[in-house]
Parts: structure tokens; C-alpha cells; sequence
């Protein structure tokens, strides 16, 4: 049988060999970790989440609950232990890190049929069985030449930054309310209401705030999704409020109104003795964070477990280098998978090291690969990763944007925005039923 490599064990390397050995196939994974670090990760677990803790929305027929749905059903064994390590976050799927990155980790290293080699790989043998690239937006500078070596050309690259998060005894509860936005959900978000007064005091101790020094953060290409604060503040006095501040459908209990702004506090681990500051990524130095950061009405005397940093973020330019399969057109041996192959977010991570397991595990066991259908979820992403416009491809998040429209008669005969959302959802799940039951063959029944 064909001899299979996957680089990284983070969300999706560690997807891709679970997929592969649920289907009796044999991998390596490789995992650089402990023996060289990253300047994001603080553990040698797999799967560590270094950002947010949340795999966004479970609202029903939204596009992330779609994705984790048809993932469900094609049988992710990362989404079923997020499920497992899960942590009260209104409708959406968050986890206890530590947990979940242990968990992982547990479920992997007891596989047989998985291989875990703690070592960095810096070269990658394109002719010598298949190759599963998963390192990351933290791939290493050697493992990076490779990639270019490869790829034929510089592959792309933008920086990212990750949540401040504070300790919940520090946090003032009587400055703050529980409430999840339209009350979608339990109200398990912490909310800290801004009057206009502290609002603009907060933003220009923001907008004043230095910066971290150095040369590496110079000319700095940012992925528009995930901004540092102070990068959307500089945009205008007022994108905070309709950004990571917006007070929206957040009625305060105490005087029946929605506030001013408001920054939402979201439980870190299921001991809920922290919380993160949700969409407040930014490089600001340590110690203006602590001075900005405790202007945040509640926060006043927080203690801060975590500050923000930033961190580069490395992706190949896929609608020039990948077909449908997540593998390089010049080098068919070579995969992609996860965030190093353009996709943005944890689930859309998860996503694609499936849809890779998938696909080289038949590979391995000379069976054709089945690309999932354009209406799903699935089959989106990876038709936005394969035919973006090349000039001004961005990694992406699944959104409905990206799953194919309604016909114009059906759109001007339905005006409620949910029922169409729901029709597109339904037919992408009849399309993944489709797509699943073309897999179930024989050769290819699933271990229990």
C-alpha cells in the first residue's frame, strides 16, 4: 500500500490521519513539537488551539452550523470531540482548550494505525508515496522554502493575533451582565456596557497605545477578517461600535436598553475561571494592553492569564497551485490541508484535513477520490480555494456568499432571508447524503 506522510498534528493533520486510519490506512504524522516551538503555541498537545476557543455557530441553517453538519454526517471525529469538550458559549460551539487539545492528543497517539514522529520535517519527497502538508499558519521558515520550492513561486503570507484572557475572579460582575446577542441561546456571554462617555475614553487610549517594535511587524498584510483592534479603530471613531464592539441585540437587564458599546467576554475552559475578550486580538505592547484593556468597564482590575500577541499566518496561493483534490497540480503526490491551504477558521480547518484523509486514504487503496458536490458546504470551500480570482485571492471563511445562489425567481418569490437559507441548507445536505453514499462501498466500510 502506498506509504503516507502528513505533516502537523493540529486540527486538520490530526483529522486527515483519523480519517485515514478509520479506513484501515496507514500514516505518519509528523509533529515538530516539543523539539522546535512556534511563537503562538505553549503546549506540545495536538490540536492546540492558540487564538479564539470557538468553532462559531450552531444556530440552525447558518453556513458554520451547515459545514459542521455535513462533517457530522461524513463522520469528523475532531468536530464529535469539540462536541465532547465543549464549554457554554450561547449558540455557539466553543471548548475548553486544554481539554480538547488533551483529548485529541489521547485519541491520536492511541491510534495503531497512525504513526506519531516527533520530529521537524524540512524536506518533502514528492515522488516517494503522498505527502499531506497540515502545518499550519505556523509552518516553519525550512518547511516554508520547501513549500515554495515546490509550488514553483513565493507563497503568500499575513499576520493574525490572537485574544487577550483574564482571570474570572478579576472581573467586576457588578459593572457587567449575562446575555447572548437577540438571546440566541443561553446567556453565557459576560457583557461589559459602555456609556459614550467611557467609549471615547477607551478609544483614545486605543488609538494612542503603542504598538510592538520591531522590523518584523513592518508593512504588516493583515487578513481583513481578523483585524487588531487598533487597526479597525484607526478606520474611524466609530468602527468598534459596528465591529468587536457592537451593542446589537445585547439588551442591557438593568435599564432595558442596548448600551453604548460593549466588549463580550467569552468562558475560556469548563472550570469557567477564565474568559477571552472575543475579537480583541491586537499587538499592542504588554503593558499599554493592561492599561487600555482595564478602561473596559468590569475590567478594571482584571488579571490577565494571556495578553494579545501577534503571529504570521503562512497560506499557498491555491486557485494557482491546487486541483480539486487539495493536491498540487504539478506534484499529485503533494496535499494541502487546513489553513496553510487557504481556508480561514477552525472547522474550515478540520474540514479540508477531512476531505484530505478522505481522499488519499482511497488513493492508498487504489480507489478513485470523490470530490464533494458544489451545493454543499464542503464542496464550496473547496471550490472557492481552487477557482478564486488569483489576483485578489484571501483565505475565507464559510459563508452562504460562497455556497451556490437560489435562481432569481425563487429570490424575488421568498423574501424572508431565513426560509432561503434554509432551502439552500436542505439541498446542500441532500447533495452531502448523495456524496456520502457514493463513498460507502465495500472496500471501504468505516471501522466502528
Amino acid at each position: 500500500m502506498t506509504k503516507i506522510r502528513i505533516i502537523g498534528a493540529g486540527l486538520a493533520g490530526c483529522e486527515a490521519a483519523w480519517q485515514c486510519a478509520r479506513r484501515g490506512v496507514e500514516v505518519e504524522l509528523y509533529e515538530m513539537r516539543p523539539v522546535k516551538s512556534t511563537p503562538a503555541h505553549q503546549t506540545d498537545k495536538f490540536a492546540e488551539l492558540v487564538c479564539s476557543n470557538s468553532l462559531k455557530s450552531e444556530s440552525e441553517n447558518t453556513a458554520p452550523w451547515l459545514l459542521k453538519e455535513e462533517m457530522r454526517r461524513a463522520g469528523s471525529h475532531l468536530i464529535k470531540l469539540a462536541q465532547e469538550t465543549s464549554v457554554p458559549a450561547g449558540h455557539a460551539l466553543a471548548v475548553d482548550r486544554d481539554v480538547f487539545a488533551a483529548r485529541v492528543t489521547e485519541v491520536i497517539s492511541a491510534e495503531p494505525l497512525i504513526k506519531v514522529i516527533r520530529e521537524e520535517v524540512t524536506q518533502i519527497h514528492e515522488d516517494d508515496g503522498i505527502t499531506a502538508v497540515a502545518t499550519g499558519p505556523l509552518t516553519s521558515d525550512a518547511l516554508s522554502k520547501e513549500v515554495a520550492r515546490l509550488s514553483g513561486s513565493d507563497h503568500l503570507f499575513f499576520y493574525d493575533s490572537i485574544s487577550p484572557i483574564v482571570e474570572a475572579d478579576s472581573i467586576d460582575m457588578s459593572r457587567v451582565y449575562m446575555a447572548a446577542r437577540y438571546n440566541k441561546g443561553t446567556a453565557d456571554y459576560i457583557n461589559c456596557p459602555f456609556t459614550k462617555e467611557e467609549y471615547d475614553a477607551f478609544y483614545d487610549a486605543l488609538i494612542a497605545a503603542q504598538s510592538v517594535d520591531g522590523h518584523e511587524w513592518e508593512n504588516l498584510a493583515y487578513f481583513e477578517g481578523c483585524l487588531p483592534i487598533e487597526e479597525i479603530g484607526r478606520r474611524g471613531r466609530d468602527t468598534l461600535r459596528f465591529g468587536p464592539m457592537k451593542p446589537v441585540g445585547l439588551d442591557d437587564p438593568r435599564t432595558g436598553r442596548w448600551p453604548y458599546a460593549v466588549v463580550q467576554l467569552r468562558q475560556e475552559n469548563l472550570r469557567a475561571d477564565s474568559y477571552n475578550l472575543v475579537g480583541f486580538q491586537n499587538h499592542l505592547k504588554f503593558g499599554e494592553q493592561a492599561r487600555v484593556l482595564r478602561l473596559i468597564p468590569g475590567l478594571e482590575k482584571a488579571k490577565f492569564l494571556r495578553y494579545g500577541q501577534i503571529h504570521r499566518n503562512t497560506y499557498i496561493h491555491a486557485p494557482s497551485l491546487l486541483t480539486e483534490l487539495m493536491n498540487l497540480k504539478q506534484h499529485p503526490n503533494v496535499f494541502f490541508a487546513g489553513q496553510i491551504s487557504g481556508v480561514e477558521g477552525y472547522t474550515e480547518s478540520i474540514a479540508m484535513g477531512m476531505l484530505v484523509g478522505m481522499h488519499i486514504a482511497r488513493i492508498a487503496q487504489g480507489l478513485n477520490a470523490v470530490t464533494p458536490p458544489r451545493e454543499t458546504a464542503l464542496g464550496s470551500l473547496v471550490n472557492y480555494l481552487t477557482r478564486a480570482d488569483v489576483k485578489s485571492f484571501q483565505p475565507a471563511n464559510i459563508t452562504f456568499d460562497l455556497l451556490p445562489q437560489l435562481d432569481e425567481a425563487t429570490r424575488k418569490r421568498i423574501r424572508d432571508k431565513k426560509v432561503r437559507h434554509k432551502m439552500v441548507c436542505d439541498q446542500a445536505l441532500e447533495s452531502a447524503g448523495s456524496w456520502l453514499n457514493k463513498l460507502a462501498a465495500p472496500s471501504l466500510l468505516l471501522k466502528s
